[in-house]
């Protein structure tokens, strides 16, 4: 089961090459420039109250910004960290996912191996106080930043561990250089595919893939691979561009930039000998798969290497650079476009043309354009990566929604782990009558609420009945009868729901004691989007079929 729910850093050095008409008039920057400067002394000169110059400015900047796209950005000397974590995949810290929830802070996932975990912080606990400082009432942004720092310095942490006798607890954890992972799992599944998991392009990115590849096809057993991109923001292009060379020939275009000016055009190929250019591929996608992953993605399906399987991917056709402005800021921007080998630009929403009020919406598949890949198959620009199988969801409904989003899953796996020292073995364990009957009677009807959408409707057909003039007597008891015989019930809804339910459950359970990794195993088992991977290499001529001209 996926993890609910991105960022390009797209490096190209591009060279902006422009003519005088495709700028702003000179004489138009200069006006404005004046307006503002006039406008922003006189606001410090006249103004009744003192106006944070910091503050102000930073809003100026960004709402010219955010007219834009939302991927150019200033980001200020002082929050660069984050920006530098997500290119370098490394940080200074304690190695913990935390979470924000009715107000507070807790751990969702100490980092396995991490200072956190080996210390003793456990999902769920509470953080109240971080080197003397109360952090009630922060948010998770704020309690990360005090969790950071240099490798080698303390941290102090005070936690409130719940369903425990001793339940406030204190830990001094020494903060070492802690390395985001992009491939956090890889292994074999369904008896021969070699899975491997991609989350993110970072440095390490094609690094990481290349050596689980390489590890997958020493196994003699393996026989296709799987690489999966679902929720995969992106990150680094170069490393999309590397990866992409483990399936294709060396020297292999995977894709061309093109910027601002018509001599601003960038060819990127692949520079290195690949791994396996002929081992049947499939890729899985879904709506968070965007920008470097679409490379990857976009790319393997153009040049008829990979089938891809899933859903529609985000659509992020646009590559960031970044330099550097005046006091130590950057200014990252949207330099260029980017198409793949087809000739296509997966860009879903054009920001040049705004709509009246200033929105922008998604370019309607109508109005998209028909490419060809290497084997003339038909593809289209314009709105992400369309799989060449896509794999059907039964449609999502509150009652699940709240579960997973209101921690009822996250605290009743809290719990039971609080009361279990073990479970069953990773590849037996599963959700009994008995744990999902535990289940149940762990969520409190008074404080559990869900949208019911029969007696939503109901309702409304109700108001809409009486401000019509059709409300009568007559209609009333239909109405009564009807709503009568829908009521909802918690206990009708939970068994309903149970396998949903049961497969959250399941990661959430098995994380407390096999961590990531065994949570990622044990989804894999309930897999729609492998499970028809899995019938598409597993069907003697199906993949070749998918892949050749209609």
């Amino acid at each position: 089961m996926r993890k609910l729910p991105y960022f390009l850093l797209g490096t190209a050095a591009a060279c902006v090459v422009a003519s005088a008409a495709t700028r702003s008039d000179k004489n138009d920057i200069a006006r404005g420039l004046d307006i503002f400067s006039s406008v922003y002394k006189s606001l410090q000169t006249n103004y009744v109250d003192t106006v944070d110059a910091e503050k102000s400015i930073n809003t100026a900047i960004l709402a010219m910004l955010d007219e834009i796209d939302p991927y150019t950005e200033y980001i200020p000397e002082k929050e660069q960290a984050d920006f530098r974590t997500i290119s370098s995949g490394e940080y200074g810290g304690i190695g913990s996912y935390i979470t924000e929830r009715s107000g507070r802070v807790i751990v969702s996932e100490p980092r396995e191996g991490a200072p956190a975990m080996r210390a003793g912080l456990r999902p769920g606990d509470v953080f109240y106080i971080i080197d003397g400082d109360t952090v009630t009432g922060k948010h998770s942004d704020e309690v990360s930043k005090m969790l950071k720092g240099q490798p080698g310095t303390t941290v102090n942490v005070t936690v409130k561990r719940p369903y425990a006798e001793d339940s406030i607890l204190s830990f001094a954890i020494e903060r070492e250089k802690i390395e985001i992972d992009p491939v956090p799992y890889y292994g074999v599944v369904k008896g021969d595919i070699g899975y491997i998991e991609l989350t993110t392009f970072n440095d390490k990115a094609f690094e990481e893939t290349r050596d689980a590849l390489l590890d997958l096809k020493n196994n003699p057993a393996v026989k296709s691979i799987v690489l999966d991109l679902r929720d995969n923001g992106g990150g680094l292009l170069e490393q999309a561009v590397q990866i992409t060379g483990l399936f294709v020939p060396k020297g292999t275009e995977v894709l061309r930039t093109r910027g601002r000016g018509l001599l601003n055009e960038r060819i990127y190929k692949t520079t290195a000998k690949p791994v396996d250019t002929e081992i049947p591929l499939v890729v899985l996608v879904n709506g968070s798969s965007a920008s470097a992953a679409e490379i990857v993605t976009g790319a393997l399906q153009d040049l008829d290497r990979a089938v891809i399987v899933g859903n529609r991917s985000f659509g992020k056709g646009l590559v960031q650079s970044t330099r550097q402005v005046p006091y130590n800021g950057l200014l990252k921007l949207t330099i260029a476009k980017y198409y793949i080998p087809s000739g296509r630009c997966i860009q879903a929403i054009d920001y040049s043309h705004r709509n009246p009020d200033g929105s922008v919406a998604r370019i309607p598949d109508s109005l998209t354009t028909v490419w060809h890949t290497a084997n003339g198959r038909e593809v289209r620009d314009g709105g992400g990566i369309t799989p060449d199988v896509k794999v059907e969801y039964p449609e999502g409904n509150r009652l699940v929604y709240n579960i997973i989003t209101d921690g009822w899953a996250f605290d009743y796996a809290t719990r039971f782990a609080a009361r279990h020292d073990t479970i069953a073995p990773l590849e037996k364990f599963v959700i009994t009558d008995t744990i999902y009957s535990d289940f149940k009677a762990f969520i409190d009807p008074t404080k559990f609420k869900y949208d019911r959408a029969c007696e939503l409707v109901i309702d409304q057909l109700e108001k809409s009945a009486k401000t019509e003039g059709y409300l009568d007597e007559k209609v009333q008891a239909q109405i009564d009868t009807l709503r009568s015989m829908l009521q909802h019930d918690l206990d009708h809804d939970l068994d309903l729901n149970r396998n949903f339910i049961s497969e959250y459950l399941t990661s959430d359970i098995v994380s407390r004691y096999y961590n990531s990794r065994g949570a990622t195993v044990a989804s894999l088992r309930h897999d729609r989007d492998l499970d028809s991977a899995a019938i598409v290499l597993h069907t003697p001529g199906r993949l070749r079929d998918l892949l050749r001209k209609k």
